[in-house]
């Protein structure tokens, strides 16, 4: 069966929600998802902070991986959030457990988690 327009909507609604609940218990329970914002799209996961720094999560449930595009977008996201990194959450085929998703992001982005200083983005 193919994913109409509605069910890939429903699909990606349901994988935010599941993935910002399990954040809120093991993190923070400011943590939540973001209401559509348009044109100036902050990401899909709001309240997350790390060293006193935003960060933006876009969640991704598609049957394509489109890696490049979807850092570029997470990006995009972070600065029209004033966040420091962008991070993709992607649907793991196989499993429903927010804890078992796939997470990318640029080596920058994860050097930043790790401690050092953020370089800015230059895309």
């Amino acid at each position: 069966m193919t994913r109409s327009r509605a069910s890939a909507r429903a699909a990606g609604a349901r994988f935010e929600r599941s993935i910002a609940d399990w954040l809120a218990e093991h993190l923070d329970d400011r943590i939540d998802r973001r209401v559509k914002t348009g044109a100036k799209d902050r990401g899909d996961i709001g309240g997350i902070r790390h060293r006193g720094e935003r960060v933006v999560l876009e969640l991704k449930d598609t049957a394509r991986t489109d890696l490049a595009g979807w850092i570029r977008e997470a990006h995009l996201e972070a600065r029209n959030d004033d966040a420091r990194i962008g991070v993709v959450v992607a649907k793991r085929r196989g499993t429903t457990d927010p804890a078992d998703q796939w997470v990318h992001m640029t080596l920058a982005d994860l050097a930043w988690l790790l401690g050092a200083d953020h370089p800015t983005y230059d895309e």
